[in-house]
Order: C-alpha cells, then structure tokens, then sequence
C-alpha cells in the first residue's frame, strides 16, 4: 500500500512501545492521539500500547484491559518491594523486571555476582494462586544473572553447598553449588501453560550466553563474567545430575540466555519460548484492533539496529504488513536507513530529532514534541 492509498484514512492504530527513559507507551500513545487529532479533528483513533516481554509490558495489558494486582515481593537484593502483575480471566502477564529489574536496585547501585530472582518466583507464586492457568512471563531488564535459581528456590527448588546449606543468593552463589532438589516445586506449574516472552535468543552459557553478552550492562567487570560464566555451567552440571540431560538441553535452548539466565529456569520447568512482542499482541488483541485501521503507527525511543531483532516496533510492522496495512513509525532517534525501515515494514519514520537536534531536549520534552510530530505525520498522510 502506498501513501497515496493511505491518504483519507479514517481510522488510525497506535501500538507503539514506550520511549525509554521518558514516555511510557500509554503516554506515547495519548500524546500521539493529540497531535493527530489536532490536525485532523475527530480522526478515530485507537490505542494500543505494546511491549515485547521487557519493563512495561505489565503496563500495556493493564491499558488492554487486564487487571492489575499488586503484591509484596523480594527486590534482587532481598528488600521488600511493590510488584505487580496483570490478570485477565486465568490468564496472567508477569513481567520480571517488576521484581528483579535493573530499576529496583537502589540508586547507584549494581550487584551483578549478588542480585537474585527470588521476587519473580514469588510472583509466579501469586499469579497462580489468584488462577491463572496461562502465564505469560515477560523476561528482560534484569539485575541478576543468577540463571533463574532465585526464582526457582522461591518456587519450592533447593541448591545446596557442600555442607548441605543453601547457597548465598546471586549468580556468585551458584560457584559454590553441589546439589539441586526440585522435588519442591510447587505443582502446579506441571498443569500450567508458562510462556517465556523474550526478544534474546541467547544459550546460558559461553561467549553468547548471560554472562559474557548482559552481564556488563549489570556491572559485571571482566572477572565477573568469567567467574559467572563458570558458576551457571556449574549449576547446569549440578541440575544434570538432578534431571538428567533435560538441563543441558534447556541451556542450549533459545531463551535461556534471557535476564540473566532466568529464561533457562523457566525453561527448565516446562516453559515454552517465544518472541516477547509476538506473544504480547496475541495477548493484547492487536488483530482485531488491525482489523479496524487504515493505517499503523508504531515506535520507541530509538529506532536502530537493535529494534530489528524482534523488539515491539518491528513486530507490530511485520503483522501489520502480514495483513495489508501501511505501518509509519515515531521515535526520539532514527538510526536506520530507508531501506531497512522498508525491509521491517516500516514506510516511513518521524524523529523528534528533526525538530529538536539537541538529545537532552529532546527527553526533557518529549511529550510536546512528539505532539508536533504526529501532527506533522497526519498533515502528511491524512
């Protein structure tokens, strides 16, 4: 479809993701709407905030109807901190990050050998206790590379050291890791549909894995990814001996390298992998809400290489290209060609840098000048 054939569009979709650092998605949203409407007043809109399993992805359900439920959990370092999740009928959205995310460590401060993912073991726990059947675990932005054995301890699984004690929360615990029991675990998550939504594809271990690929990004110096490194493939070795081959096969898998190698607890207790962005617009009904539109309009903070490997702009492009509609994108930087927006499906995309060059500005004042760039957008293809 062509601009021109876009041109008299009634009916637009926003389903863009948050622009990190200054809008959340339903803001984008809002100040998107604003701006199209002032160009073209009464133009039907509809909102769709989306996420790809990272920080905000509890947000947008809540946006798409979903209930939101809050509960007391362990931070990474073990303080107590407000989470929540989202529940819609028995199915759920947890998203890690709400419990063991980079943003609830204090200010300042990182603790990549020491931050745990207990808090989102323990809000699986209480997604299943409110009766959900299907949990849709959205991993990324995690504190910890701890190989998902926090959030496995909070469900019921014990790691032992050689004097039969648990081990010290964190990856840096697991060097000292001599047996896994598992018998533990709660279960009901035999009987459960566990979605792991992520936008990695990462193994566990190696010069891909958790450690060497995320863990500087947690604080984590060059012997801290090697002794990381070591202590999640010890842990594999000790799981192995617990549940047989199963383990090694789940650290290989795609996904396990997620937050930290929380994918690959999951994995390891019947989870299934999916891209994050995919399972999220099932989850938020952006089918019927295409159905609907004349023209898509997507984004987040940046659009560059990283966006093209399965982050929410590019998933919401290649659905919406599956079903013949025009996808445009607004970001706060452009970092990619013409031709590669075009090969994602994107036809075009707006830059709050082209009205205000200056970076800095442009987070300070994101919300107006995303406002002037949607109605730019509208004056141009509406």
């Amino acid at each position: 479809m062509t601009n021109a054939a876009v041109t008299g569009a009634r009916r637009v979709l926003i389903a863009a993701d948050k622009f990190k650092g200054s809008l959340t998605a339903v803001e984008v949203a809002e100040r998107v709407t604003t701006g199209l409407r002032r160009a073209v007043p009464g133009l039907e809109v509809d909102s769709l905030p989306v996420a790809d399993g990272g920080d905000g992805t509890v947000a947008a359900a809540v946006a798409a109807g979903f209930e939101r439920r809050e509960v007391r959990v362990a931070g990474p370092l073990g303080q107590e901190v407000t989470a929540a999740f989202a529940l819609r009928g028995t199915t759920a959205v947890v998203e890690m990050a709400e419990a063991s995310g980079l943003q609830r460590l204090p200010a300042g401060v990182l603790a990549p050998l020491t931050a745990s993912t207990y808090g989102s073991g323990e809000l699986l726990r209480a997604a299943l206790d409110a009766g959900a059947r299907t949990l849709v675990f959205g991993v990324g932005g995690s504190a910890s590379t701890d190989g998902g054995a926090g959030m496995l301890t909070a469900l019921g699984a014990r790691f032992l050291d050689a004097d039969g004690e648990p081990v010290a929360p964190g990856g840096g615990g697991l060097t000292g890791v001599t047996a896994a029991d598992l018998s533990g675990l709660d279960p009901r998550l035999a009987s459960v549909d566990l979605v792991l939504a992520g936008d990695v594809d990462n193994p566990l271990t190696g010069p891909k894995g958790a450690a060497a690929v995320y863990g500087p990004q947690k604080g984590a110096l060059p012997d801290d990814v090697e002794a990381l490194d070591a202590a999640l493939a010890r842990f594999v070795g000790v799981l192995e001996r617990a549940v047989g081959s199963r383990a090694a096969e789940c650290a290989a898998a795609p996904g396990a390298g997620a937050a930290g190698g929380l994918g690959f607890g999951a994995l390891l207790v019947g989870a299934r992998f999916r891209a994050g962005i995919e399972v999220m617009l099932d989850v938020l009904g952006f089918a019927p809400a295409l159905e609907r539109a004349s023209l898509v309009i997507t984004g987040e903070g940046s659009l560059d290489a990283q966006t093209l490997h399965g982050k929410a702009p590019a998933g919401v492009a290649a659905a919406a290209r599956a079903a013949g509609r025009e996808v445009v994108a607004v970001c706060g930087r452009l970092a990619l060609p013409a031709e590669a927006l075009a090969v994602a499906g994107i036809s075009r995309a707006y830059a709050l840098t082209e009205l205000e060059p200056d970076a800095a500005r442009c987070v300070a004042e994101a919300g107006p000048l995303l406002e002037r760039v949607a109605e730019r957008l509208a004056h141009e293809l509406l």
